[in-house]
């Protein structure tokens, strides 16, 4: 179904509607913990705070309002879900696809103000109802003058300006109903959402990152990028030529040989991405990529989430997966201290649980054959292991904010390749990137 609803533009609309919303969980929770002191129980704030009216009504409001307050409960959702209440996560980590759409009257201005008044004769057909909906804008698909079939991503009004105060003030609510340990510092996690959000917005810079995403493929056959309409894209509306295709997931429907090997090109692109280009597209949502069965083909979707790394960043990622590959402990705490895991005043038994922690998430590199995702227990055991570290005091950290991004890419192929049941080589195809020599066979006797 598609909800629409204006979408509040000024701060102090914001604001109110953050502090509005602020009180109504309040008093929610003030309710609910009398009640239990009546029924002669404790009251628990973390259960007052989220019983389901309250998780109903913070997903509610931070769908209608879009922009970075979603963006940032999304982060924290996929980095400090071991620390947060559960039952806030899940708010959290449910509001990715769950936007509003602006009403047509603001879609109707935003494309006056970008084409002009008489928008629609550039058209012979514009479905005003969008296909996708997040936090920063809504996407369209028409058919221009020319006969090209095309996707119009559409930013809502006054998003772009809205971002720091957006930031901030969700922090400042988390601080005052005192869901975070005092002791964990997000602010770097912040100032990386405040920049990743004003990147997003400008849809000139995605423009950009898509022209030089799709020469980097053009020779494979596998992949398929929109390219961009420049006569028809501006700051805050980019045109796109339309990409065919069905959900990834039905991609779980083909032969297991098929499903595997595009399972294995994805990887494999994603390695690429981080290990070899410096270019990492971080927003592995499902929705950003489309199957093609007709041709089998993967067409790859939103570049606003694009980051460009530094060669030493790259570098220091290699060498951590090297040392895990290799199962150097003195090695992998060496990258692990370059990668930013690691400071140099850390006791000795944090060390070793980092390095535990590396070579865990390392599990489908090192293990030899085909690495079943969707039977592997690998992303419990993370979480537990986190969650273990992250209950002492002096060990509630969060990575650097590149490396945050990258937790989120790894992490959303991981469950991709689970959903889709794939069967992996991924030592293999590492070898491949970094032209190891491949495994030995074992001799027979």
């Amino acid at each position: 179904m598609n909800k629409q609803s204006p979408i509040p533009s000024h701060r102090f609309n914001r604001l109110f509607r953050l502090g509005k919303l602020a009180s109504g969980v309040a008093g929610s929770a003030l309710q609910e913990g009398a009640k239990k002191m009546i029924r002669g129980e404790r009251p628990v704030a973390s259960e007052m705070l989220l019983t389901p009216a309250n998780a109903s009504r913070i997903s509610s409001q931070l769908s209608e309002m879009r922009g970075a307050v979603m963006k940032v409960g999304q982060l924290l959702s996929m980095e400090a879900g071991d620390i947060l209440p559960k039952e806030l996560t899940d708010i959290l980590s449910n509001l990715r696809e769950s936007a509003h759409s602006m009403p047509q009257a603001d879609l109707n201005a935003v494309l006056a103000g970008a084409w002009g008044e008489d928008w629609q004769d550039l058209f012979t057909s514009f479905d005003e109802t969008p296909f996708a909906a997040a936090s920063i804008g809504q996407v369209h698909e028409a058919v221009d003058q020319q006969g090209r079939h095309l996707a119009i991503k559409i930013q809502y009004p006054g998003i772009a300006k809205s971002i720091d105060s957006d930031v901030d003030n969700v922090a400042s609510l988390l601080k005052w109903f005192k869901l975070l340990p005092p002791e964990l510092d997000i602010q770097p996690l912040l100032d990386a959402a405040k920049q990743q959000l004003h990147d997003e917005a400008d849809y000139k810079l995605e423009a950009k990152y898509l022209m030089t995403y799709r020469e980097r493929i053009a020779d494979d056959d596998m992949f398929r990028v929109p390219e961009v309409v420049h006569s028809l894209s501006t700051e805050n509306v980019l045109a796109m030529s339309y990409i065919e295709g069905e959900s990834i997931e039905t991609i779980v429907e083909q032969h297991p040989e098929c499903r595997n090997q595009l399972a294995t090109r994805i990887i494999d692109l994603s390695l690429k991405e981080f290990l070899n280009w410096g270019m990492v597209q971080t927003d592995p949502n499902f929705a950003n990529f489309r199957y093609n069965v007709e041709d089998n083909t993967i067409g790859l979707l939103d570049f606003g989430a694009l980051r460009i790394h530094d060669t030493c960043r790259s570098e220091s990622f290699s060498d951590l997966l090297h040392a895990a590959m290799e199962q150097d402990l003195e090695k992998i705490v060496h990258a692990a201290c370059a990668v930013g895991y690691i400071e140099k005043e850390d006791p000795f038994n944090y060390r070793m649980a980092i390095a535990d922690l590396v070579q865990t998430a390392a599990e489908p590199a090192l293990h030899e054959g085909d690495y079943n995702f969707k039977h592997s227990s690998l992303s419990q055991r993370l979480s537990d292991k986190l969650m273990k570290l992250r209950s002492q005091k002096d060990f509630q950290r969060i990575p650097p904010a590149d490396v945050i991004f990258l937790h989120r890419k790894l992490a959303g192929i991981y469950l991709l390749c689970a959903n889709i049941n794939a069967h992996v080589d991924v030592r293999a195809k590492i070898h491949d990137i970094f032209k190891l020599p491949p495994d030995p066979v074992p001799a027979v006797i």
